[in-house]
């Protein structure tokens, strides 16, 4: 049985000089640790590269998508199977790669601990996040229009089940160029949700998704933007502020990065070319 992704419990509301109890419903937030295993058939190894405070659910895309944007996967099929460790252990997954595969162990040699607010911070250098993307930089013609681009939030906002709920959690959400809704993926952590995101794209092979809107719910960090151009996607639009590490990642990119969507308005901080403004 998978774990709730929301969890009630007994509060006192104030307000003003009256005091009541109450329920109140929360997202939930427990550890996940992702181990790998690789290797040869005749000499499989283990290895513990990932604890991360996640929302539960969707947690083997979650742990697709994270090897994948941190370049130790290139394509679903190294991937032979995904399980929860001791059958019934839904905090702890184990990834299976194809014997043929030999990860590059020297990218997981940074602390791997990461929270839920920030993903990038157990990096040991800046040097060490540019993680080298696999999917070749190509000449496209992609263009959005502003009208198709102000609907995105709404949208979003109408699919978040559990945000309804809770008022606490990020999400991605990938739309096609027509702003279709696609996918869209919820936690607690921003680069969770975009990591689960990716999985569920890696796991039904649609990237690169480099014909594609991503929106994001709060702010556009600079890990959310290098886990995206892993993706090869090249629009990026998202409610909150971008860091200025964000917009000169994606600025080097030649990714379109639009920030503070909120009504009518937003800003585009690079790639404008991309934008119609209708």
């Amino acid at each position: 049985m998978s774990r709730p992704s929301v969890t009630q419990i007994a509060i006192t509301k104030v307000n003003a000089l009256a005091m009541s109890e109450a329920e109140d419903m929360l997202a939930a937030e427990e550890p996940l640790e992702i181990r790998l295993e690789y290797g040869p058939e005749n000499g499989r190894m283990q290895k513990s590269i990932s604890v991360t405070m996640r929302t539960p659910g969707n947690d083997f895309e979650l742990a697709s998508g994270f090897l994948y944007t941190e370049g130790i996967i290139h394509k679903g099929s190294e991937i032979t199977g995904i399980k929860h460790c001791n059958g019934m252990n839904e905090n702890v997954v184990r990834v299976m790669l194809s014997p043929t595969v030999q990860p590059d162990i020297s990218k997981l040699e940074r602390n791997f601990y990461t929270t839920s607010s920030c993903g990038v911070c157990g990096k040991s250098s800046i040097e060490a996040v540019r993680t080298t993307c696999n999917i070749p930089q190509s000449d496209d013609n992609l263009q959005v229009s502003s009208a198709l681009v102000y609907t995105l939030p709404d949208i979003l906002r109408k699919q978040q089940a559990v945000f309804e709920s809770t008022g606490g959690l990020h999400a991605s959400a990938l739309f096609d160029m027509e702003g279709k809704l696609l996918l869209l993926r919820e936690d607690v952590g921003r680069h969770n949700a975009l990591d689960k995101l990716i999985g569920a794209a890696l796991e039904t092979d649609m990237l690169p998704l480099d014909k594609h809107i991503l929106l994001l719910s709060g702010r556009a960090s600079f890990e959310l933007i290098q886990k995206a151009i892993m993706a090869g996607i090249k629009i990026v639009a998202a409610v909150g502020a971008p860091s200025s590490l964000a917009a000169q990642m994606a600025e080097e990119n030649g990714m379109t990065l639009i920030g503070f969507l909120r009504g009518e308005r937003f800003n585009i901080y690079s790639g404008g070319n991309r934008v119609l403004i209708s």
